[in-house]
């Protein structure tokens, strides 16, 4: 049986490693994505239609998920949830529609989109939920302060669910990524990625691949035992 993954948050630098990790496993993919329709061409383009399913929808805005529902007619086997920005401000700064996007993207719509097809995995008793958080959702950033707290609440979502649904045959994890080398970088100078790679034990930003590699080690056979945990992707920077 072909195994089928739905990849929330595909078009990213690091949802496109998620997908080519996924396509490259052999699974069947539903790739979501917002605005960036080139980069889910691309992956179309290269491993064809007869592996992927594309689908837009903003899950910023409570139709988002509904038009993943609407759009999925098979049984999934796994789901990454990798949407996601950043907003860069003091918090008095942030508007009322800033906050309340980002709540509706970060956890809103994780919570909808894994509760839609989380009953036909405990039907199936098998299942993998992987949430893309980050190291600031663990540790919190200044001037980030919205960002950190949702990607904590995301933290929070995959410690309580694994247990809820461990004895249902589905492992619930989290990879909380450091510094990534992605557009999500656009704002820093060469000379601030620099100052970044030093505080960085490893001396570097992480590549996107070394994000995906970890989602393929956690949807393996190789992590059977593992749920319920907080993989940190940072170079030793937490």
């Amino acid at each position: 049986m072909v195994k089928k993954a739905l990849v929330v948050g595909a078009s990213g630098d690091i949802g496109t490693a998620i997908a080519n990790e996924l396509l490259n496993q052999g699974y069947f993919t539903y790739l979501h994505y917002n605005k960036d329709k080139k980069s889910i061409d691309g992956l179309l383009e290269k491993y064809g239609m007869e592996q992927i399913t594309s689908i837009q929808a903003d899950l910023s805005c409570d139709e988002g998920v509904n038009i993943l529902k609407r759009s999925i007619y098979t049984q999934i086997d796994t789901i990454i949830y990798n949407a996601g920005y950043t907003y860069y401000g003091v918090m008095t700064d942030i508007d009322d529609k800033t906050k309340q996007d980002m709540i509706q993207l970060n956890i809103t719509s994780l919570y909808s989109t894994v509760q839609s097809f989380l009953p036909e995995m405990i039907r199936n008793h098998n299942g993998n939920v992987i949430v893309i958080s980050s190291i600031w959702g663990e540790v919190g950033a200044s001037c980030e302060v919205l960002y950190s707290m949702t990607k904590g609440a995301q933290i929070s979502f995959v410690k309580a669910l694994a247990k809820e649904v461990a004895l249902s045959g589905i492992r619930v994890n989290a990879i909380t990524p450091g510094a990534v080398a992605t557009k999500m970088l656009y704002n820093f100078s060469e000379e601030e990625k620099m100052d970044l790679c030093k505080e960085i034990p490893i001396g570097r930003l992480a590549d996107p691949h070394e994000v995906a590699d970890a989602v393929g080690y956690l949807i393996s056979g190789k992590s059977t035992y593992i749920t319920g945990q907080v993989l940190g992707v940072n170079g030793g920077w937490n």
